[in-house]
Parts: structure tokens; sequence; C-alpha cells
């Protein structure tokens, strides 16, 4: 059941399918994860099984704003590790760790590519896209069913601007920048005491308060030009003029 203190547009983002998923026994174990994610009020967002010293099986998570904090990979932890038991979908024996994507986050949903439009981030295609697969610049955006991207490593007369299809995207991930760690920064601030006045450890906001918009980041905008505004008329001839007419040396009807 979800939980009944997440208002629509959590419910929504809880709801959004992820386009960027996993092959193989990682998907075997997002089958079973994910119902049980999203009916605590998380997301899913990547697994990883690695078999380095052991298997290990990496679950990250968040919540729909996009941070997760200690107490909520207990929360997860102890309830989603009894589930993996009886559903069984590792052949091995493995070590379970829940943790949140990182600042340099996987980009694996529309919503996600929306958020952190601005941000230097680094794609790698399943399909090629003229000819390559590897892309990194500033994240532009969805247009349709692509992902704009500003690429930074253009050659003489080449387009910086492509269009890559989701669909069409191995993985994607953020850059870290200090504008990235400024903004991780502000929303981890902004979970935590939304955390402490749920606990009552902190009085509620009150209620002309606007709540954050989790689909919206941060992220520098381009300025834009405009046009340079004349010069004020304070040359020493116009200084002159006024000092002659305060004087009445000039006859201000004079021309009309």
């Amino acid at each position: 059941m979800t939980d009944p203190t997440l208002d629509a547009v959590d419910l929504d983002l809880l709801a959004e399918p992820r386009l960027v998923t996993e092959p193989g026994m990682a998907a075997r174990v997002s089958a079973v994860a994910g119902p049980v994610l999203q009916g605590m009020g998380y997301r899913l967002v990547r697994i990883k099984v690695s078999g380095e010293q052991g298997c290990t099986v990496q679950i990250m998570a968040e919540r729909p704003d996009g941070t997760m904090l200690i107490e909520d990979c207990e929360a997860i932890s102890k309830a989603l590790s009894p589930v993996l038991d009886i559903a069984d979908p590792i052949d091995r024996a493995y070590r379970l760790e829940i943790s949140s994507p990182g600042i340099d986050r996987p980009l694996v949903r529309r919503s996600d590519f929306e958020r952190y439009a601005g941000y230097l981030v680094k794609i790698e295609m399943a399909v090629p896209h003229q000819g390559r697969k590897r892309f990194r610049g500033i994240l532009g955006g969805i247009k349709g069913d692509a992902v704009h991207l500003v690429r930074e490593d253009v050659r003489n007369a080449e387009d910086p601007a492509v269009l890559l299809v989701m669909e069409d995207i191995a993985d994607a991930r953020l850059v870290l920048t200090d504008e990235l760690i400024a903004e991780s920064m502000r929303r981890g601030k902004i979970a935590e005491r939304e955390l402490k006045q749920n606990l009552g450890i902190l009085p509620p906001p009150p209620p002309h308060a606007k709540k954050s918009d989790p689909t919206k980041s941060n992220a520098p905008k381009p300025k834009l030009k405009t046009e340079k505004k004349p010069a004020p008329k304070n040359t020493k001839e116009h200084r002159l003029a006024a000092e002659r007419l305060r004087r009445g040396d000039i006859d201000p009807t004079e021309g009309d």
C-alpha cells in the first residue's frame, strides 16, 4: 500500500516508468524490488549486481523529490530483505546494499532529464547516434521522445546540439560539478527539514508556505543578451548649458 501522506505530484512521479533499465539478473531483482519500493513511497533508480568480493546487489532508490536519507535506506533494507529471500531472484549468496543515487546520479526517467536540465551529463547509447555511442555536454531537457544535449567536444563547424532518443540510451549520468554539489546540498537540507517537521522536532511550515517542486532544479540559466541603454546626457556641454539657464543667460522659451 502506498504511503497515504504523498500528494498527487508525488504519486505521479512514483508511477512514472524507467526508460533506462538493466538486463539479466538485475532485471529479475528489479521485478521484485520495484513494486515494494513504490508501495513504500520510493522510486527505484538503478540495480547493479557485482561479483567483486562475493556477490553484491546494490539497489539505488530515492524519494519522489530526489532525496534519500540514511533512515530511508534502513527502512527499505528491512522491508525488502525478506521479500527477496522468498522470491530468490539471485542464484547464489549475496550481500544487499541500499543506497541513494549519489550526486553524480544516473538519469533513468523522463522527469530526471527534465529536472537536471542545465547540468553537465555523459550519455552512452545502446544504439549509435550518427556513428558514435558516447556523448558529453550540457543537458537541454526533453524534446518529444529525445534528450536534447549541447555537446562539449564539437570540432570545426559541427553543430553542438544533438537529439538522442531516450529508448536508445544505455546509461546516462550527471557529471560532478560545483553547481551540482550546491544543488544536492540544497535538496538535502530541504529533505532534512521536512523529516524533522514530520517527526515533530521542528514546527510545521505555515499554511501559506510554498512547497518546493521536485521536478525543477536550480541549474544555472543562460544569460540573455539585452540592448544597451543610451548613455545619459551628462557631457560638459550639457552641464554648462544648464548652468547658464540657471543664471538666466538663456531664455528657456527660445527656439519654441
